[in-house]
C-alpha cells in the first residue's frame, strides 16, 4: 500500500515568491481604497469613487488569491487530493471573477445613476487623490513585476511516475492574474484623472460618472476573461493541441506504438497530467513509453495503458 500513496504535491508545498508579493500589494491596495472612497464621497466623485470600488474589488480578489497559495501549500500533502492542491489556484480565481462582476455592477449602476442625477465635484481635491492612486497602482506593478519562475529557484520537482526533473519555466498565474489586477487599477486611475480635468476645464460632467460606466466594463472584461480560463481548469478541459500533439509525436516516434486515446489536463499552475492508451504488435512497459516524453512539457502525473494489437 505504500506504493499507492506516492507523493501528489507536485511542488505545491513550496512557498512561492508571489505570495509575499501579493501580501504587500493587498495592504497598499486596500489602504488606498479606503482613501479613494471616502473622498469619492465627500468631493462628489464617480469615477473616484469607481476607481476606489475597482480598488476594493481587487483587493477581495487578491485577498482570495493569497488564501489559495495558503490553503494549497498547507494541504498539498493531504492524500484526499487525487491529484493534489493545485486547483484551488483555480478554486481561488474563480471565486474572485464571480465577486468582480458583482463590484462592476454595481459600479454601473451607480454611475448610471448619477447619469441622470449629477452631483457637485471638489475637482481639485479629487484629481490629488486620482493622481494618488495611479501612483500607488505604478509601485504595486513593479511590486509584482510578473515574470516565469523556474521550479529550480526552490530545488527541482520530480516527476513521481519518470523521475525526470522538472527544469521548464513555471507561470505563476495567481500572480499573473494580480500583476492584472493592478494594471487594471492603473488604466482607471488614468480615466478617473482624464473625466475630471475633462469635466473641470471643459465643461464636460457627465465624462466624470461616464468614466465609471467605463471603468465598471474594463471590471467585467477581465471578470470574464478569469471565469473562462479557471472554469477551463476546474472543468479538466485538455491541454492545448500543440501540448497534445508533443505528447503523441514522443510516443510514436520509433514506429512501434500509436496512440488510440489521450488525456491531458491541467492540475495545477503550469503542470498537467495525462493518461495514454497505445496500441502496438510489438509491447513493451508502461515505463519505456514513459521515458520517451520528454521531461520539460511539465508532466507531473503519467499514466500509460499499453494494448497488443
Amino acid at each position: 500500500m505504500s506504493d499507492l500513496n506516492h507523493d501528489h504535491s507536485f511542488g505545491q508545498d513550496r512557498k512561492l515568491p508571489g505570495e509575499n508579493r501579493t501580501l504587500v500589494v493587498i495592504l497598499i491596495t486596500a489602504l488606498m481604497m479606503v482613501v479613494e472612497i471616502v473622498t469619492g464621497m465627500l468631493f462628489g466623485s464617480m469615477a473616484l469613487l469607481a476607481d476606489g470600488l475597482h480598488m476594493a474589488s481587487h483587493t477581495v480578489a487578491l485577498s482570495i488569491t493569497v488564501f489559495a497559495y495558503v490553503y494549497a501549500r498547507r494541504h498539498s500533502h493531504d492524500a484526499r487530493y487525487s491529484f493534489g492542491t493545485g486547483k484551488v489556484n483555480a478554486l481561488g480565481g474563480f471565486c474572485g471573477a464571480i465577486l468582480l462582476a458583482v463590484f462592476a455592477v454595481m459600479m454601473a449602476v451607480e454611475s448610471v445613476i448619477r447619469l441622470a442625477n449629477p452631483v457637485m465635484i471638489a475637482f481639485d481635491q479629487a484629481v490629488v487623490v486620482a493622481v494618488v492612486g495611479l501612483m500607488v497602482n505604478g509601485i504595486c506593478v513593479l511590486i509584482l513585476n510578473h515574470r516565469p519562475e523556474s521550479h529550480h529557484d526552490h530545488g527541482p520537482i520530480h516527476r513521481p511516475q519518470t523521475g525526470y526533473p522538472d527544469a521548464a519555466p513555471c507561470h505563476d498565474h495567481n500572480l499573473h492574474s494580480a500583476y492584472l489586477h493592478v494594471l487594471a487599477d492603473a488604466l482607471t486611475s488614468f480615466l478617473a484623472i482624464f473625466a475630471l480635468l475633462g469635466a473641470k476645464y471643459a465643461g464636460w460632467v457627465w465624462m466624470d460618472p461616464f468614466m465609471g460606466i467605463i471603468g465598471a466594463l474594463l471590471v467585467s472584461r477581465w471578470s470574464i476573461g478569469l471565469l473562462l480560463t479557471t472554469s477551463h481548469v476546474l472543468l479538466d478541459r485538455q491541454a492545448a493541441p500543440e501540448l497534445r500533439q508533443k505528447v503523441v509525436e514522443s510516443i510514436e516516434k520509433m514506429g512501434d506504438g500509436r496512440v488510440v486515446d489521450l488525456h491531458l489536463w491541467a492540475v495545477g499552475p503550469g503542470i498537467y497530467a495525462v493518461i495514454v492508451s497505445l496500441t502496438t504488435d510489438r509491447p513493451n512497459s508502461p515505463q519505456y513509453y514513459k521515458e520517451r516524453i520528454p521531461s520539460d512539457l511539465k508532466l507531473v502525473h503519467v499514466t500509460v495503458e499499453v494494448t497488443r494489437t
